[in-house]
């Protein structure tokens, strides 16, 4: 009787007015499994059930070593300059009222809404040694087409939504009565930065680094037009699986992609620890 007195008040599920929990949550379970669990699970048994040295030999081949310097190098430094750079947009976007800011603001979603190949020639067209900015670069010996840092300027490119619009609504909820208290205390604004406003938004500056770094880690239209795709040089990682695909490697493209699989697992799991850290530091709850 106790047990069964104890068991009248514990629910697995939150009472709700609507009904049809179950039918809901058994569309949302196989909705999830046919789109996400199904391709990665045969993705991950494609690559784990390859022989041990087609593995090796597939992850010591210098175009792969190479193609992931460049995929994770480039995206991990295009989102740190986004995380900067996003972080002052985001600011003058949600803090200052000026003319065309509304503009400026709808110009944010733009790499949303072009397709990655436009954006790849857009990118072109601009930075190539006869292009608008680049001949000027280029007359400084600064090449920025069919190198890493035309790489890295396209996964900038992409990446830059991803922050701002993270960041916005963490801005807005900031209340600019503490910044006001750390001031006339006597704090400076660069104090009042890093100890009152930064600790507030640092979850959603995380949040919005993760997603420009996956983002960039994956992107493929946008970077090949502007890379040169040269073997050892310009060559990223999605180029690659593509590439052994049409070479009908299948094996050796399922092992790649799960390597990708596995370090961009690895990495959003560090830095979701990293966000639930700063959360309970901070007294918000996990």
């Amino acid at each position: 009787m106790a047990g069964g007195s104890g068991l009248q008040g514990w629910r697995w599920r939150e009472a709700s007015v609507l009904p049809g929990f179950g039918l809901t949550l058994g569309y949302t379970v196989l909705y999830l499994s046919l789109i996400v669990l199904l391709p990665v699970a045969a993705l991950v048994v494609k690559a784990t059930t390859a022989p041990l040295d087609a593995v090796l030999r597939t992850l010591a081949e210098p175009r792969v070593l190479a193609a992931l310097r460049l995929s994770f190098g480039a995206a991990l430094l295009a989102a740190s300059v986004n995380a900067v750079f996003g972080l002052v947009v985001a600011w003058v976007l949600t803090r200052y009222d000026f003319a065309g800011r509304r503009l400026l603001d709808a110009l944010i979603d733009l790499p949303f809404a072009l397709p990655t190949a436009v954006s790849g020639i857009a990118l072109v067209t601009v930075f190539a040694d006869d292009g608008v900015i680049g001949q000027w670069l280029a007359a400084l010996g600064v090449k920025v087409a069919y190198t890493w840092v035309g790489v890295t300027v396209a996964l900038t490119l992409i990446g830059i939504p991803f922050v701002v619009r993270t960041l916005q609504p963490a801005i807005m909820a900031l209340d600019p009565a503490v910044e006001e208290a750390a001031i006339s205390l006597g704090a400076s604004r660069w104090h009042t930065f890093l100890r009152v406003i930064l600790p507030a938004i640092l979850p959603a500056l995380l949040t919005g680094f993760t997603l420009a770094f996956a983002r960039g880690v994956g992107e493929y239209g946008s970077v090949i037009f502007i890379a040169g795709n040269v073997p050892l040089q310009t060559e990223i990682m999605p180029l690659l699986i593509i590439i052994k695909l049409e070479q009908f490697d299948y094996t050796g493209a399922a092992i790649l992609g799960f390597l990708m699989l596995a370090l961009s697992f690895v990495m959003l799991l560090v830095i979701n620890l990293l966000q639930a850290w700063q959360r309970r530091r901070l007294g918000l709850g996990a």
